[in-house]
Order: structure tokens, then C-alpha cells, then sequence
């Protein structure tokens, strides 16, 4: 089996899974979350240190864990290998301290094969954690899931809605006739603006907050086109806010905001989170 090995547990999360769980079970205790935006198509969730970016992720997760889930799609930034298009991890398993999660091999085959600029390059996911930050979570909230993990390169206007066409155009035949398949679930990793002060990144992450909020990917990529500075992963949030609305979502919300500073104390250079649900 083709395993992609942990590259941040026992430093970004804890490598034990009892101490995990009960980290995961006491963020997600505290995040209160309106019940008219269960069982979402996709979220957003932030991807830095679990104590960081945590206690706002489970917000996304709390929501998202309402439902059954069957396959959890993934789309984050690459923060370590420049390169053209989405890299696709096709087959196999991920390894997290709950045990392996394994990869829907026909659905990102499905995705692959829809086109998009998606490739193989498993060393974009070697060292990347945009999406290892997410496993904690769903292999204990959503456990029995599999997933298909997506990073992206190059955050382009094209790459971004030529990934979220492809998902859209895979996941189609599978939806329900409600127009969405709850079965399936989209995640964006992204954190927000980096090392500002407080002012200044609530003032940046503001923008983004209401592009998402307004269910805008179209509003969301001009911005992030004049500033990219908003979002490392504004590509993977356009993605997934056009796939869900291609897949017949009519709402956006955001749940929740916070920054590093509220965790570290430290407000004079802080990293930016956001959870977000679309249904």
C-alpha cells in the first residue's frame, strides 16, 4: 500500500492518540454552531499547530461531523514545492495516529481524469502539512471515512476554477436528488494573513471573510489576485466554494474567527483562522 507517512504528529499535533482525542474532543466541546448549517457540502478550516489553529477548525468539523460521511475531498496549498496544477495522491492510505485513512482511489480517479492541470507529485505532499492538519479531525470526528487529497500549486485564476470545475464534474453523477450528495464532504485548508498585528490582520482577513460569506469565489480570486497575501490557500477556498456551487449549494457562513494572539498572547504578529460552512 502506497502510505503517505505523518510529517508534523508529535510536533504540530500530539503522536499519541489519546492525547489527540481528548485535544480534539475539548475544542470541539466549546464551538458552538447553529443548527440550520449541519451537515454542510463543503468548509473551510484553518491548517496551522493544532493548539493555534484548533480551537476554530473545530468549528468546520462540528458542523461537518452531523451527518454520515463516505469520502472527504482536500484541497490545500503547497507551502514547500512550487509547481503548475494540483498534485493528487491517487491510492493508498494516510497515516495518522488513529490509524491509516484511506484514499477513495475511484473518486480521484473520477477528479483526475476530469482534467484540471492534476498531476502526480507525491513530493508536494511529502513535507506539506495543509492537509495532515485536517486528519486529526476527520479520522476521529468522521472515522471510516476515506479521502482524496489535492494540494495546489501555482494558485492561479484557472488552476482554481479548473480544480473545482473537475470536482464538480466528478461528483456530479453521485449527488443526491437534492442537488447535494451528503456523503461527501469538501474541505479547504487556509489559513488567513501571516505576521501582521491584530488591527492589521482582522482589517486583511476582513476581506475574505465577507467574499466567503457572500458565497463569492468569483470576488474572492480578484482579490487574492491584487493581494495574495489574504489567504495561503485562497486557491484551494475558490476551488471549493465553485465546486459547492456548481453542486447546487445556496449558502455560505462564516462560524467562526480568531487569530494566533489568542492562543499565544502575543498580538504584535499574528496568523489569521477561519472556519467556514457552505451548504
Amino acid at each position: 500500500m502506497n502510505v503517505r507517512r505523518a510529517a508534523v504528529a508529535g510536533s504540530w499535533y500530539p503522536a499519541q492518540p489519546e492525547r489527540l482525542a481528548r485535544e480534539v474532543d475539548e475544542y470541539v466541546g466549546v464551538a458552538d454552531v447553529d443548527a440550520d448549517v449541519s451537515a454542510p457540502l463543503a468548509i473551510v478550516a484553518p491548517h496551522a499547530g493544532l493548539r493555534y489553529s484548533g480551537p476554530v477548525a473545530a468549528y468546520a468539523y462540528k458542523a461537518a461531523s452531523a451527518a454520515r460521511r463516505r469520502t472527504i475531498v482536500l484541497v490545500g496549498p503547497s507551502h514547500f514545492i512550487l509547481f503548475r496544477g494540483v498534485s493528487i495522491w491517487p491510492a493508498g492510505a494516510w497515516e495518522t495516529p488513529f490509524g491509516p485513512v484511506p484514499v477513495d482511489q475511484e473518486l480521484a480517479s473520477a477528479i483526475a481524469a476530469e482534467g484540471g492541470g492534476i498531476v502526480e507529485r507525491p513530493d508536494a505532499h511529502g513535507r506539506e502539512h495543509s492537509l495532515e492538519m485536517q486528519l486529526p479531525f476527520i479520522a476521529h470526528l468522521l472515522s471510516g471515512v476515506s479521502i482524496v487529497p489535492l494540494v495546489m500549486g501555482y494558485q492561479t485564476p484557472n488552476a482554481a476554477f479548473s480544480l473545482g470545475d473537475a470536482i464538480a464534474d466528478a461528483l456530479t453523477p453521485r449527488v443526491a436528488t437534492d442537488g447535494v450528495d451528503r456523503d461527501v464532504l469538501l474541505v479547504a485548508s487556509s489559513d488567513l494573513s501571516h505576521y501582521e498585528d491584530a488591527v492589521t490582520a482582522a482589517r486583511m482577513d476582513t476581506v475574505v471573510l465577507r467574499h466567503v460569506d457572500a458565497f463569492d469565489p468569483d470576488g474572492l480570486m480578484a482579490t487574492l489576485e491584487r493581494e495574495p497575501r489574504h489567504a495561503c490557500g485562497g486557491g484551494p477556498i475558490v476551488a471549493v466554494l465553485h465546486a459547492a456551487r456548481r453542486l447546487a449549494a445556496q449558502h455560505a457562513r462564516v462560524l467562526h474567527y480568531a487569530d494566533s494572539g489568542d492562543v499565544s498572547g502575543d498580538k504584535s504578529a499574528v496568523v489569521g483562522y477561519m472556519a467556514a460552512a457552505i451548504w
